[in-house]
């Protein structure tokens, strides 16, 4: 069904796997599109709680595929467009495209977790840094690749990354292109957890979002709600987003249900969200 991607879901985990390994994962031009649209329809159809995002063979991916920067390329050249003036426009227009891929996934209601193995190179990075939770196996590394071909990394590595981890640190990675190690990424907390290997980082990542996706749906949206915002924002904003927030979504069927099940001894049961409205 996708060129870049194979989705499955069980248990309300929907595992969303990179698939061209014998190209390293590179992201060409399908993967732009393929990418937001499988997060928003999981996201908008309530048919998982979570989303974990893995890949196959050696590398998670390998950032921007080199298509992409070729002549010819919709990603590089608006059709009929030849006036210089309109294909600078073109291209503003293009690179905020390619950032809504990745803000997808912020802007989902359920909690994404990126499973990392093998290298994560520039636009890779961009990705990651914008799921909410990174974990990686012990041969993983990460690269801002950008800086090593002579660019600017412009996909959202450098406006999300000074905010997972130590500004100075990112600015490092930025500036020197240079490879950051698993153990070096858990120390400074751009992952939560280095994994032996590929499989057991897979299993582990999937129990991960299992266990998540047993939760209050309501309540989580609201937790990932209020921790995106509070990240950009003060605290005193952050207190009265969530003190508005609570007068309107703060119901207590949830909480009823989970205290039931509990003294009943079995998994709560909760409604789903609600699907989001179509455009009148």
């Amino acid at each position: 069904m996708y060129e870049c991607f194979e989705v499955t879901i069980a248990n309300k985990v929907a595992h969303v796997q990179l698939k061209r390994p014998d190209a390293f994962n590179s992201m060409i031009a399908s993967f732009w599109t393929e990418l937001p649209q499988i997060v928003r329809e999981i996201d908008a159809s309530a048919s998982a709680r979570a989303i974990v995002i893995s890949s196959t063979g050696k590398h998670f991916s390998a950032g921007m595929d080199l298509e992409v920067f070729s002549g010819g390329s919709s990603l590089s050249v608006g059709p009929g467009v030849t006036e210089e003036g309109r294909k600078r426009a073109y291209m503003w227009m293009m690179v905020q495209h390619l950032q809504d891929s990745f803000t997808a996934l912020e802007q989902a209601r359920i909690p994404v977790l990126c499973a990392i193995q093998g290298g994560c190179i520039g636009g890779a990075i961009d990705m990651v840094s914008a799921a909410d939770m990174r974990y990686c196996s012990a041969d993983a590394f990460f690269c801002v690749m950008e800086i090593n071909i002579g660019m600017t990394a412009d996909v959202g590595t450098l406006q999300r990354l000074p905010k997972i981890i130590p500004e100075g640190i990112a600015r490092e990675l930025a500036y020197t292109g240079d490879r950051m190690p698993a153990q070096r990424a858990l120390e400074c907390g751009l992952v939560n957890q280095v994994f032996e290997d590929h499989d057991s980082l897979v299993e582990g990542v999937l129990e991960i979002a299992g266990r998540i996706a047993t939760r209050s749906p309501l309540a989580i949206w609201g937790t990932k709600e209020m921790i995106n915002y509070t990240r950009d924002h003060s605290v005193a904003d952050g207190l009265r987003y969530i003190a508005g927030w609570q007068s309107g979504m703060f119901q207590p069927a949830d909480m009823f249900e989970e205290f039931a099940a509990k003294g009943e001894k079995r998994a709560p049961i909760f409604e789903e969200l609600p699907e989001p409205p179509q455009s009148l």
